[in-house]
This record gives C-alpha cells, structure tokens and sequence, in this order.
C-alpha cells in the first residue's frame, strides 16, 4: 500500500523538526523499541484518523559558508519534486523573508497541494501577525505551535485530507522487488547496469510511480525479477552535502514499493554512519536487506584484511544480524548475480508461513526454557498463544498479560527462537504482542 509523502519544508530555525516531533508524536504507526539503532530521524509514517502517510523532516541544514537561501531552494525544490503534499513552515514571530517569496513561487509553480503553517503563534501578537502570509497567495493558513501543539489537530486533518487515495498495488505473482539502495557515488548505477546490461536478460522498462525513477524488469531463470532504481538519486556534478539528505526522499519511495533492498556500500570506505542509516530505513519498512559491499576489486586481498571487514560489517550492522552480506565489484561482474540470487532467496524467505500448531510448540519450549521475567511489581507475565498474522513483512502476533509489561529482551528472545527454528533469514519480523483477551 502506498501511503503518500508529506515533507515539511521551510528555513532554518522556523521549528520544522519541533514541529515533526509534534506531529508524528504518539501517533507512529510503528512503534518498536529498536536497541542499539541510533541516527537522525529525517522520516517517520504516521497514523492520523485512520490514514497513514509518511512525514519527512527537512532540516539539518549547515550554514557554514552563509548560502541560506541557495540551500534553502534546493532542498524546497528536492521535497516539492517528491512528496504528495508539502508542509511550507514560517516563523510568525519574524515575519516574512525574502528567501520564503521564492520558495512560495516554486511551490505555486509545482501545482503540488500544499499547507501554509505559521509556527510559534504561542501569543496573540504573534497569531495576529501571522496574517501576513496571506501575502504569499498559499492560500488557507494554519496557525500552529509546535511547542505547545495548539492548531496541530487541525493542520493533521488539512494533511490527510489533500492526500492522494491510496492505491493498493498488485505485483505480479512470483515476481521478486528488489530496490538497489545506497549512498551516493558508492556504485550503484553501475549495481544495476550490470545486472541489466551486458548479461541483458531485460523484458522491459517500465515507468514507475515514483517521479524520476524507472523500474528495470529482468528475467533469471524464467522469474521476473523488478529492480526499483534508486541509482539516480543524486544528479551528477557538485551537489551541496545538505541536498544529498534529500536522496532519502527517493529511497523511501522505492522501499514502499520493494520486498528487498540491496544495500550497495563501498568497500574502499568501509561502513559509514550513513550506511547505517539507510539500512535503518529499510528496517523501519520491514523489508529484507543484503549488503553488497562494492569496488571489492580495489581493495588489497588478504585474508586478514576481508576479515577485519567482516569484523566492521558485525559490529555497525549489529541492530541485524541476520543481515547477509558480499563482496562485489559492478565493475567486473563479481558476485553481482550472486547477490541478486540472494536477495531472490530473501523475497521467498519473506513469504513463508509457519503453522500456528507449530508456532504455539515453539512458544511453550521457549517459556519452558526461559520465563519472562516478572513486572515491577512482581507479578509473572503470561503468554497464552501466538499466530502469524497475514501482512507483507513477517508478522507474529503473541497473545500475552499485559503487552505493556513484556521487555523488549524478551521479544527479541522470541525472535531469536523463531529464527533458529523456522529461518528467515536476510529480512527483519515484526512481533507485536496483544491483550490475551484482543
């Protein structure tokens, strides 16, 4: 199910991120307690009258070299290129800008649906002052406070009523989506031309749903497989560092759409914070995920050095051990079909289904073998039965006293045991625990 893309525009120091906190607050759509996976949350889906969309945060702008407004553009334009609906934040507090003309004019230029919010309206002066923005012809304006949440109701109820509908999509069956994800420059065009090119088995290439981006369909061995291109991402030429951010827009648009991410890093720069953070992403998505570690034929061979990567690879991926990795190089073809294969494997990992006879066995060993531990008030915690729940992720719902008291230990205790009995591997579960009574 596509769920649409609202991004939150505006310039630095309006309260954009005060005001994504606000919005997605208790609302996530998804809520895990993830340990060890720490990074800058640019996006998150949300849940809001029963619609759920995807709200991106847009700051984090550098001002160092004091070209605000150039950055401001760019990233104003990145966002309108991609998202269903923009969020254009303003400081009611100092008023209009030069720098927001500009923004208003491109964004009445995309035709896009877009919400004018006049943050920090915590006085009435500065409500009354916000009537100013009328001036940049947007259209209705919303008088918010992202610190206190005064007006937020109604800017959520404006968002999902200019959403598009959603649109329920229907792969064909047996067919494997798999989207070639990574950071910029690290070779993923080449990734994919090689898988698409000169071994060329291609059906044909189809115009995806998402601007920009073409879906390359490949035969192997008679199974269509949908390579979701991310490649181009990043225009080539110098690009600001703030505008790279932005890459993330197209990358969660191909990770609504695929069963599979291929996570292509470079192996001359080993594991970067940014490699990480993208494969977070794809573990917020719940998709399965395959490391290709690229440009392998420029780094020194010895035993001791693919070791010590592997080492890196362990220690930063370490929130998914259950990722599979390679060794690659899109420039000489090595292991690049075998990777593919990989992932093809991890698509039908993903659809397996285990029984709930054989499922409720397994439960009651691993409580035999390990009982939760008691709440705060020592009192023991009971689970009662599980079942795998329909869904496009792995999806096991536990029926349990009091969800609300089980650690996050322990459901990662459960995981484990379903992992070493029934596979899975190369794709994160979803575990959710109910009432015994739900």
């Amino acid at each position: 199910m596509s769920r649409g893309l609202v991004a939150v525009v505006g310039r630095p120091n309006v309260g954009k991120s005060t005001l994504f906190n606000r919005l997605v607050g208790d609302r996530v759509a998804i809520v895990e307690d993830e340990p060890g996976t720490t990074r800058d949350r640019l996006y998150s889906p949300v849940e809001w009258r029963g619609r759920e969309f995807t709200l991106i945060d847009t700051g984090g702008l550098d001002d160092e070299k004091g070209q605000v407004e150039s950055a401001v553009r760019k990233q104003a334009q990145a966002a309108i290129d991609e998202a269903d609906v923009v969020v254009f934040v303003v400081d009611a507090q100092t008023g209009i800008l030069p720098v927001e003309h500009d923004v208003a004019d491109r964004l009445r230029r995309s035709r896009k649906p877009v919400l004018l919010a006049a943050n920090k309206t915590e006085s009435w002066r500065a409500e009354a002052q916000a009537a100013e923005f009328y001036e940049l012809g947007l259209g209705d304006l919303f008088s918010v406070s992202a610190l206190q949440g005064t007006g937020t109701g109604d800017l959520l109820d404006a968002i999902v009523e200019k959403l598009p509908p959603p649109v329920e999509e229907s792969p064909e069956t047996g067919e494997a989506r798999i989207a070639i994800i990574g950071r910029p420059n690290v070779g993923k065009s080449s990734f994919l031309n090689r898988l698409a090119g000169e071994e060329r088995s291609v059906v044909t290439d189809i115009p995806g749903t998402t601007r920009d981006t073409v879906d390359t369909v490949i035969d192997r061995g008679g199974r269509n497989i949908r390579l979701v291109d991310t490649a181009g991402i990043r225009r080539r030429g110098r690009i600001d560092e703030g505008i790279e951010k932005f890459a993330l827009l197209r990358t969660v648009k191909a990770l609504e759409r695929a069963d599979v991410a291929i996570l292509v890093t470079d192996g001359t720069q080993g594991v970067t914070a940014q490699d990480v953070h993208i494969a977070g992403y794809g573990l917020e998505a719940y998709i399965g995920l395959v490391l290709a570690v690229n440009k392998w034929d420029l780094v020194p061979h010895s035993a001791e050095n693919t070791s010590a990567v592997e080492a890196e690879i362990a220690r930063e991926f370490h929130f998914a051990p259950w990722l599979a990795h390679r060794f690659v190089s899109a420039k000489t073809g090595r292991n690049v079909e075998e990777t593919l294969a990989e992932a093809v494997a991890v698509v039908d990992e993903r659809k397996k289904r285990i029984s709930t006879g054989d499922l409720h066995g397994l439960l009651v060993e691993a409580v035999a073998a390990h009982p939760p531990p008691p709440d705060r008030d020592g009192k023991e915690i009971r689970f009662h039965h599980v079942t795998q729940a329909k869904g496009p992720a792995p999806t096991f719902v536990f029926f349990v006293d009091r969800p609300a008291a089980v650690h996050f230990s322990y459901t990662r205790y459960l995981e484990n045991r379903i992992r070493d009995r029934f596979g899975f591997h190369g794709t994160p579960l979803k575990i959710e625990l109910r009432g015994a009574r739900e």
